[in-house]
């Protein structure tokens, strides 16, 4: 941090130091992760990476490029999309990435054909544009009847249909196509139980899982512990995928592991102690998490990061005095207001400026001016972060004090009238948002290698929205966290498969 910072702070506390400020408290419950129960997680202290590197497990990777490589269209696309979906795509990134451009080149043969495969091309439509391939939204057109419309014959195939749904969630603003697929498949798939077919209990339960949320939204830790469950169950499992799913899972669990015990070295003890001591036990352990990164930036990079990080921080800390400046005074800003402040204030933007530094890529100065100028790959996660998390604390909120939630500044700017019509609205927000996203990532994808922004920095930020939805799913997963959310914890940190 800025000299000049550190002084102006110390100058706004002589001023206020003598003032008995009430500060709010939201009574969050007390954490249910301890300081001795982290500590306590039993670790293999082997080598990672040795064991990757054991002739068994390298035949078996082996095997399964070759399987990438050599399988039937159908087959390939399949494999990769059960690969990624059991969390094994970092393992094989590049055969995916080849063979996807392979399947671009082949799609008009796939379309062409005399009867087209809905599964086929969703299939190939959701995997293309996942890895930022582009391609039109007019595959789909060949399922459609002269107005439009999805033609009701295609409501029995269930497979087709489900491919369908996770595609569309791929779209972005402007493709009426794929809003009109979600609408046809959403409607169809919730009243599957009306449909005259005959479907296993593994389709039924993965059409369930689908309805409660898109695998576009999902946590991809999260899926892949749900995925390797479900992927044991199938008449047609590949063993050899599955028992190299299930190693991956365990050794990146125990990475995890690892750094939760390292970053839990601060006694949990100490937050008993007077509230100026945690003040300046934040801001000191702050302080130093900044300048270290900026240390090892500036050592392996020659980027000197240190503006960036603290103008991010900044930017955070003044929309929160903005927030107390309205709680303080009773005012209840416009919708615009309030929003222009409050996707800052979520955090989604400090995150996602260290995540940008800690992926150990190649800084460039044009990145630099879009962290620093707020880029929309900021912006939208970022939204979807404050607006998800607004859906379930709002009334909390305004119960402890609080003049400003997403919930209350549209009602009162007008543009609803109810509660239910402001949720209903703020969903459609996060729709929005998410197909920007989606464009981000089609701008940012394969083939643009000239951009600031890598593959990697787009998944980190699709990936914070993903949290963010997953989070506040079912309620307040961070301030009120249920059953379900510890379940989900444990299964990702520390339960291994």
């Amino acid at each position: 941090m800025s000299t000049q910072c550190l002084a102006s702070s110390g100058s706004t506390a002589a001023k206020t130091s003598h003032l008995d400020v009430k500060r709010l408290t939201a009574n969050y419950k007390p954490s249910i992760w301890s300081y001795d129960f982290l500590q306590s997680l039993q670790i293999d202290d082997c080598n990672h990476e040795e064991v990757y590197e054991d002739n068994r497990w390298k035949l078996m990777e082996e095997h399964l490029k070759n399987m990438i490589d050599a399988e039937s269209l159908e087959t390939t696309l399949e494999l990769i999309d059960d690969i990624q979906r059991l969390g094994l795509g970092h393992r094989f990134e590049a055969s995916i990435t080849e063979a996807l451009d392979r399947v671009l080149k082949n799609l008009d043969q796939i379309t062409d054909e005399d009867t087209p495969s809905l599964h086929l091309i969703a299939l190939s439509f959701r995997l293309l544009r996942q890895h930022g391939f582009q391609v039109s939204q007019d595959v789909f057109k060949i399922f459609t009847d002269c107005d439009g419309s999805f033609k009701d014959c295609f409501c029995k195939d269930v497979k087709g249909m489900l491919s369908l749904y996770e595609a569309s969630f791929l779209g972005i603003e402007g493709e009426t196509l794929l809003d009109k697929a979600l609408a046809f498949t959403n409607m169809h798939l919730k009243n599957l139980s009306r449909l005259h077919v005959t479907q296993g209990k593994g389709v039924l339960e993965q059409v369930s899982h689908a309805l409660e949320m898109p695998l576009h939204h999902r946590m991809q830790r999260l899926e892949a512990r749900w995925y390797i469950e479900a992927y044991s169950k199938k008449a047609d499992t590949n063993q050899v995928l599955l028992e190299f799913a299930k190693l991956d899972y365990n050794m990146v669990q125990q990475t995890y592991q690892r750094d939760f015990k390292d970053i839990s070295r601060w006694d949990v003890n100490a937050v008993e102690i007077l509230s100026d001591y945690q003040l300046k036990l934040c801001f000191l352990a702050l302080y130093n998490t900044v300048n270290e990164m900026t240390y090892e930036t500036l050592k392996e990079q020659g980027v000197n990061v240190l503006p960036y990080l603290t103008k991010a921080w900044a930017d955070m800390c003044k929309s929160w005095l903005t927030e107390a400046e309205w709680r303080h005074n009773k005012y209840t800003p416009t919708f615009e207001e309030y929003l222009a402040n409050a996707w800052i204030s979520v955090s989604g933007v400090v995150i996602l400026v260290h995540t940008y530094f800690l992926l150990n890529q190649n800084i460039s100065n044009e990145a630099l001016k879009c962290l620093e100028n707020h880029h929309d790959l900021l912006r939208w996660p970022s939204l979807i972060f404050r607006l998800s998390n607004d859906l379930v604390t709002s009334k909390a909120e305004l119960e402890r004090g609080e003049t400003a939630t997403s919930i209350s500044c549209i009602k009162r700017s007008g543009v609803v009238s109810d509660e239910e019509s402001a949720r209903e609205y703020i969903s459609d927000l996060i729709e929005s948002s998410w197909k920007k996203m989606n464009k981000d990532g089609l701008i940012f994808g394969a083939s643009s290698a000239s951009f600031p922004f890598t593959k990697e920095f787009v998944a980190a930020a699709t990936n914070l929205a993903r949290i963010a939805q997953c989070i506040y799913q079912y309620g307040d997963g961070i301030g009120a966290p249920d059953k379900r959310v510890k379940n989900w914890i444990l299964a990702v940190i520390v339960q291994p498969v």
